[in-house]
């Protein structure tokens, strides 16, 4: 259930992904429209084609079983210089260029993001976490929050022991907006090349403006759903019945019709 209050700020956990992380004019457009954004705001970034293509010049080969990456001893090394500091650290600075006073970080950073390494059941992920937001103190949260600054999230993870983790990058944007809509009226935004949900992903036409459970469960068993759109959904429905008061998926370029909730597709867990 929502937990919508007039008398909660608004706050924004807006997810950047897909094609618009590996292309420059792309995303400098984006962290524009995302600097001017007048509300409390959160930016959690991925960046796995860049992983790949640094861990292919460093004779790292990616390992894949059903589009999930397997984070082996030297994909988590990868991954950490890479999510953590190369693609994190140019996103705070090209917003620091903007007048966004952004600070970057990973789930270890001030435990911000506590998690479990995946346990091996018929696949062994390696070093991959999942989160669970009961283990998530939302005060370390409002700490950045309430100070004027504007977290930059890698998608990255800690075991408590010592370990980093790689952990989704579309999870940890739902789980920040589920535990933060406590304090604060939550917005979820998952922003990638893709006009939203598409019920034909090769025509950007076919955009599905609303969608409700029902109808999401009923085009997934009718197969009319790219699969890579799957996981996105999922982590929407999830947040949506778990207090956020409001999950748009949409094109990055159109970040400011999304935020008014005019453009990409809205989630609704019952008919409205």
């Amino acid at each position: 259930m929502s937990n919508f209050s007039s008398d909660k700020e608004k706050l924004f956990v807006i997810k950047i992904g897909g094609n618009v992380i590996d292309n420059s004019a792309k995303l400098d457009s984006f962290l524009k429209d995302f600097s001017v954004i007048n509300s409390k705001k959160i930016l959690v970034h991925g960046g796995g084609k860049i992983a790949t293509a640094i861990g292919e010049k460093l004779g790292i080969a990616s390992k894949y079983i059903d589009g999930r990456r397997i984070t082996d001893n030297k994909t988590i090394d990868l991954v950490t210089m890479v999510y953590g500091g190369l693609v994190n650290k140019q996103i705070v600075a090209k917003l620091q260029s903007i007048n966004c006073n952004a600070i970057g970080i990973t789930g270890a950073d001030a435990n911000l993001l506590p998690a479990e390494k995946r346990p091996v059941k018929e696949i062994d992920y390696g070093w991959v976490g999942d989160i669970f937001r009961e283990n998530i103190n939302p005060e370390n949260w409002k700490l950045f929050l309430e100070n004027g600054l504007i977290p930059v999230v890698a998608p990255l993870t800690h075991d408590g022991t010592g370990h980093i983790l790689n952990t989704n990058a579309d999870t940890i944007a739902s789980v920040i907006a589920v535990v933060l809509s406590s304090f604060y009226q939550t917005n979820l935004v998952f922003c990638f090349e893709k006009n939203g949900v598409l019920e034909n992903v090769n025509n950007e036409d076919s955009l599905i403006s609303k969608l409700t459970f029902n109808d999401y469960l009923s085009l997934k068993n009718s197969d009319k759903l790219f699969a890579g759109i799957l996981p996105k959904i999922d982590n929407a429905f999830d947040a949506i019945n778990k207090g956020v008061n409001e999950v748009i998926i949409g094109n990055s370029s159109q970040l400011a019709s999304l935020i008014n909730g005019t453009g990409g597709t809205k989630f609704f867990f019952n008919e409205q």
